[in-house]
């Protein structure tokens, strides 16, 4: 079962030129008939919904250690299950604080010191090997009620320090047991001292810490990212640290076939029509509206669609665009929500400079994740 309490969105409706004219209602997710249209979506995000959602994504409420299936040709992976489980019991039993509401505004148990010894983990691994499977299977192995453990990407992290102010962050994860970040991106050197003061902050209020990170601009040709320098990044936490690694394949095409051709505009737009809780949207469409939306607020900007089906992919004009798609891309695959497309296929979205440059492991993540979602949209058009 979901652990998180129900999502308060507040909806604007903005016209579109997009492939559909569905409208959002101002007062909830647009019902009625499809299809629906992420261009004519603006959602609102308060600051509570930031925090009581940092949980697994829904593509991760049921994993645990025993669904993670190792590959046999690699034993860091069978290893780290091991150190992971044995790390999540060491965290024993959560004290019986207020609940997360409570601590947000400052009331709750004092904080608990910091106990001898690393507190952290780092899994140290390439894109697809199972990272965010064995992170989540930590949340959920650690012994402490929901709301005494946090799980977000390091973008989800910057944005509740966005929204409560520095201070107020500090006091509202400070009663945790467990604070996974996953992603923790290394490109900004003022979001990562940020990140990494608070972080400080926590280890002093005994909060332990688990994270996965992407790799540092000019690292190229890398299929993991190098612990050395997420440590040195961190600066004086990296003591609190135990790298562990994990080598293997994407797990996301391993023996499975290619993903299929774009469809016909024609196709997308008869399966739009026909799947109930689907959007339809011209792709340049869809990249100018996600302009005008902030990254946070995509999770919302999904919320209650069954199919995303998009017109006319081409390649991504510009480095901020593309980035901004691959923060929606992470949200569609979090939520298992297939992508039906015309166009170009997903692994031409981005340009041989851009595949070369310092995000070129997000940009293959999100190429391996739209790949992954466009082998799912094959139900909608019968082809599965």
């Amino acid at each position: 079962m979901r652990c998180s309490v129900p999502r308060p969105v507040a909806w604007v409706s903005v016209s579109s030129s997009s492939a559909s004219s569905a409208a959002a209602s101002p007062s909830g997710p647009p019902t009625g008939l499809a299809p629906l249209s992420l261009c004519a979506r603006e959602p609102h995000v308060p600051a509570d919904r930031l925090v009581a959602e940092m949980v697994p994504p829904p593509r991760f409420d049921a994993v645990r250690f025993g669904t993670y299936i190792p590959d046999p040709a690699q034993p860091s992976q069978t290893e780290a299950v091991g150190v992971l489980e044995q790390f999540a019991a060491g965290l024993g039993p959560a004290p019986s604080s207020g609940s997360g509401r409570r601590r947000l505004f400052g009331f709750g148990k004092a904080p608990r010191k910091a106990p001898a010894g690393p507190r952290g983990v780092y899994l140290d691994g390439g894109y697809g090997v199972g990272k965010t499977h064995l992170l989540a299977s930590l949340w959920h192995a650690t012994p402490a009620e929901p709301s005494l453990k946090a799980f977000g990407t390091f973008v989800e992290l910057t944005n509740l320090v966005g929204a409560l102010g520095f201070q107020q962050t500090v006091r509202t994860l400070s009663g945790h047991r467990l604070l996974c970040i996953d992603e923790f991106e290394l490109d900004d050197p003022g979001d990562t001292v940020l990140v990494s003061t608070l972080l400080g902050k926590l280890v002093e209020a005994g909060v332990a810490l688990a994270a996965t990170s992407n790799t540092l601009p000019g690292k190229l040709g890398e299929g993991r990212f190098a612990a050395a320098d997420f440590l040195r990044e961190i600066q004086g936490l990296s003591a609190h640290f135990r790298a562990l690694r994990i080598d293997g394949e994407d797990y996301r095409h391993r023996g499975l076939p290619e993903a299929p051709p774009p469809y016909s505009d024609d196709v997308v737009t008869a399966a739009a029509q026909a799947t109930d809780g689907a959007s339809l949207d011209a792709f340049p469409d869809l990249l100018d509206h996600l302009a005008k939306v902030h990254p946070s607020r995509y999770g919302a900007l999904t919320d209650g669609l069954r199919a995303v089906c998009l017109t006319g992919v081409r390649p991504v004009p510009d480095q901020s665009t593309a980035l901004r798609l691959v923060v929606l891309a992470d949200r569609l695959y979090d939520r298992e929500i297939p992508v039906l497309a015309s166009g170009l296929p997903f692994d031409q979205l981005f340009g041989e400079e851009m595949l070369k440059g310092g995000y070129r492991k997000k940009y293959f993540r999100a190429i391996s994740r739209l790949t992954a979602l466009a082998r799912d949209a094959g139900r909608l058009t019968g082809d599965r």
